[in-house]
């Protein structure tokens, strides 16, 4: 029983989560959705492309449960999963992510936490592991995403929050008095004498 209810939960987080990554994208250009905004380039559109591969990986070769289409080369040389190339609309890639959830989803509904797998791309690839490890694994990925997504999307256009619920209106007057005091209080702790 308790089985069940770690399962569910892991999985309606996992569910929950995907959704906050892909509202990240709501009312953007696709510029904005796919422009570098980090040095490295990390870009929104990538990180659901990128999350999109993770489970359609885990969830698929893991478990000897191939996802259906071909994927893009996993953690190529040039980082092809973590940036959509032009011919890549934003339309294809939300639908490969929504693809990848069903297959994932079919794979953590058909078998029990402890379901043997093999991930040999893990430093040790002969050590097994079962889908309650992937699965806390994949939340753990899709949430450090989405976390960077937060932070990116607010550095496009301010907006903040996990969910649209939890969105409120931005108060730029009230955003910069907070910046300003964070400023003085780092400002004041790094000057000699502090």
């Amino acid at each position: 029983m308790i089985d069940e209810f770690a399962k569910a939960n892991l999985h309606g987080r996992l569910r929950r989560d995907r959704e906050v990554l892909l509202w990240k994208l709501d009312g953007l250009s696709e510029y904005d959705t796919r422009r570098p905004l980090t040095v490295t380039g990390s870009n929104l559109l990538g990180l659901v492309k990128h999350v999109a591969c993770v489970e359609a990986r885990y969830f698929g070769e893991v478990f000897d449960r191939p996802f259906p289409l071909p994927l893009p080369r996993w953690q190529d040389h040039d980082g092809s999963d973590l940036w959509a190339a032009e011919s890549e609309t934003r339309d294809q890639i939300v639908e490969f992510y929504r693809r990848a959830w069903e297959h994932a989803d079919a794979t953590i509904d058909e078998l029990s936490l402890d379901a043997p797998g093999h991930v040999p791309w893990w430093p040790d690839p002969h050590s097994g592991t079962n889908l309650f490890a992937v699965l806390v694994h994949v939340l753990g990925e899709t949430n450090r995403h989405a976390g960077h997504a937060d932070i990116l999307r607010e550095g496009v256009d301010g907006r903040t929050g996990m969910r649209p619920e939890h969105e409120t209106q931005i108060d730029e007057e009230a955003r910069a008095v907070h910046y300003a005091k964070i400023e003085r209080a780092a400002r004041s702790a790094a000057s000699p004498g502090a």
